[in-house]
């Protein structure tokens, strides 16, 4: 059983969030696919170990579509951001969605790599998306990410709802 639980967020936690996120993500601000969000202005859910938050996901619902805009966790590899996943594909499900998609960054191999083994499928590549949008809605992009590797385009990822059961294809 996991030492930690998970939480919706609530209006006490927007202070914390500005400062996490800014930490992990640069700013407070996150793009994606030319959308800007702002993390303490979604919904979300948080992790709690020995009250002390660990890790975070927000989300935004549109129509039937539920896309994951941020997920982090302070302590990899203990099922937090696993938890945290699971957390908003209920919710969505709850809500209707038929889709849970996301998108990171070509250099983000940890990411593809965790979200991938998680029941996401790669479902498009945005060339060139961070030059061509995104870098100009948030400047603050870094131009070398992750192991040496230039940051230059978003990959989409989703996951198919159906019936409150994940369906991955495997074509």
């Amino acid at each position: 059983m996991p030492a930690f639980s998970i939480r919706p967020l609530t209006s006490h936690d927007r202070i914390w969030i500005l400062q996490f996120i800014s930490e992990q993500w640069g700013s407070n601000i996150i793009i994606s696919r030319g959308t800007f969000y702002t993390a303490d202005a979604l919904p979300g859910f948080i992790a709690v170990e020995d009250g002390k938050r660990v890790g975070l996901i927000t989300y935004h619902i549109q129509g039937n579509e539920c896309e994951v805009v941020s997920v982090d966790s302070t302590r990899p590899g203990k099922g937090i951001g696993t938890a945290l996943i699971d957390a908003v594909r209920q919710e969505a499900q709850r809500t209707g969605c038929k889709r849970l998609w996301l998108i990171t960054t070509n250099d983000n191999l940890t990411a593809l790599r965790f979200y991938q083994r998680h029941g996401f499928v790669l479902v498009a590549v945005h060339r060139n998306a961070i030059d061509e949008v995104s870098r100009k809605l948030k400047p603050q992009i870094p131009l070398i990410g992750e192991h040496g590797i230039p940051i230059r385009d978003e990959i989409e990822l989703e996951m198919p709802l159906n019936n409150g059961e994940r369906k991955v294809s495997l074509s």
